[in-house]
């Protein structure tokens, strides 16, 4: 049974949608509330205003001796009130006497129908008169529910009647010609949000498929790949620069490999295909006596030295993997450094090196494993001499420095080139001279640094020049 893989959106796909949808979910929302709000504020705004209109009815319609009078004037009063009224309104006017009959409707009813009862749509006289004073909303069954302002008319004898102005609920709310506007900027304001994130996510996708694409040619092993670097974002920037200096280290240590397959497989074959050869001569008898004897002893140096490669191979994977204990001691450091040289020249025989040691003058003690000690400074003084040649000059220089201890292995030699200085402490790696002179797996300084570290100190190059090198081993006391 194939179970499908589910296919993953891009990151623009996935961002400018999600971020679309949280904007109209938010703006739907805020939209919602912004509406529930301005249809308050102008229903009461305009229930304000039939207040005021009615209220100036009330006033205008008693004359001088308190009685109540209404003239033609109040349907002109009327119709200039609703054209300030904005959208304009429709309004139903009745104003009642002291015995509540209807003196005035407003708009006037057709001709021969002033008796009449008001059409369907509106309420019968008996329910206003019933009303009590102020705003009130008349339920109705059918149609339109409808606002009551209702006014009392005073004068100096008292209440003579009421003004009833009743206006359709759909008029007090007929405010579109306010929200069009919030309607307006509210998909505006969508738009912007989606175009800014879709163009900003876009800008930010750019790189991240580069570098998609990038890891895609080193799992197909092309390690030589290439991304822009004109990126103004930091963390965009260090991502994309992290990753192509990853791409240029995995080069090298793919160029490295590849080295190391050749330069062990020559250096490992040179030694077998010669004892091959000199052993093939001794049985065949092609030589015999001394020059035998000869061949041999050049088959046993070729073996101790194809033994030591292959010993150097473990060495270096043990202490890459951490099997290799340390054992720690307490030791006057001035005086292992001491012992380490003259054990070193004594090997050495009667070759022309010159090698100067300088310790203080009063003991440094520290907790060291003096075995791995060492095989450091030995590999160091080695290097050393192949780089100074007969004739040459090394200095070891001991010194404490806070809570370390440095041990300084100078030379006078050239010095090592410049591109090759990144690389020397890499596995297998050996600079173009030390190819021609010198024959090995280039493991020395990578294992020599691995022992550094696991004594809890470092190995590092501290300067090299065409007047010399010196390498440093730190250690804690």
């Amino acid at each position: 049974m194939f179970i499908r893989r589910r296919e993953r959106p891009s990151l623009l796909r996935y961002w400018t949608t999600r971020y679309l949808l949280t904007l109209c979910v938010g703006f739907l929302i805020i939209g919602g509330l912004s509406t529930v709000w301005v249809r308050y504020v102008t229903v009461e705004k305009r229930l304000d205003v039939m207040r005021l209109v009615s209220t100036e009815i009330a006033e205008r319609v008693t004359d001088g001796a308190g009685n109540l009078q209404v003239g033609p004037f109040l349907h002109r009063l009327i119709e200039e009130r609703e054209k300030f009224s904005e959208p304009r309104s429709r309004w139903i006017v009745f104003i009642f006497n002291d015995r509540g009959e209807v003196v005035f409707r407003h708009p006037e009813p057709p001709p021969g129908q002033e008796d009449h009862p008001p059409p369907a749509e509106l309420p019968l006289p008996e329910t206003l008169k019933s009303a009590e004073d102020g705003t009130t909303k008349i339920q109705r069954g059918i149609g339109d529910d409808l606002w009551l302002v209702k006014t009392r008319i005073e004068s100096s004898r008292g209440t003579v009647g009421w003004v009833n102005m009743l206006s359709p609920e759909r008029d007090v709310h007929r405010d579109a010609h306010e929200l069009v506007p919030m309607g307006i900027l509210l998909a505006s304001m969508i738009l912007l949000g989606w175009t800014a994130i879709y163009l900003l996510t876009r800008k930010l996708s750019k790189p991240i498929l580069e570098v998609a694409d990038a890891a895609k040619q080193i799992v197909a092993g092309n390690y030589d790949v290439r991304i822009e670097k004109n990126i103004r974002e930091r963390e965009v920037y260090d991502l994309v620069d992290s990753f192509r200096e990853m791409a240029e280290r995995l080069q090298q240590l793919e160029a490295l490999r590849k080295e190391l397959l050749a330069g062990a497989a020559h250096e490992l074959k040179t030694p077998v295909t010669a004892i091959g050869g000199l052993i093939q001569a001794v049985k065949d008898g092609v030589v015999t006596g001394e020059e035998a004897q000869e061949f041999l002893e050049i088959c046993a140096g070729e073996t101790r030295r194809l033994q030591q490669m292959v010993e150097d191979l473990l060495d270096f994977h043990a202490f890459a993997a951490g099997a290799v204990a340390v054992r720690s001691e307490r030791r006057e450091v001035g005086r292992l450094v001491s012992e380490i040289v003259h054990q070193w020249l004594l090997v050495q025989g009667e070759q022309t090196v010159h090698v100067d040691v300088r310790v203080p003058d009063r003991p440094v003690q520290a907790a060291v494993d003096s075995l791995r000690v060492q095989q450091i400074l030995i590999n160091l003084l080695n290097n050393a001499k192949e780089a100074v040649g007969a004739g040459g000059r090394i200095e070891v220089i001991l010194e404490e420095r806070g809570d370390e201890i440095r041990i300084d292995v100078q030379d006078d030699g050239p010095g090592i080139p410049e591109d090759e200085r990144p690389y020397i402490f890499e596995p297998f790696f050996r600079g173009r001279h030390k190819k021609r002179v010198v024959r090995g797996l280039g493991l020395g300084l990578p294992f020599s640094r691995l022992m550094a570290r696991a004594l809890g100190g470092d190995l590092v190059l501290s300067k090299s020049s065409p007047e010399g090198s010196v390498f440093t081993l730190i250690l804690k006391k």
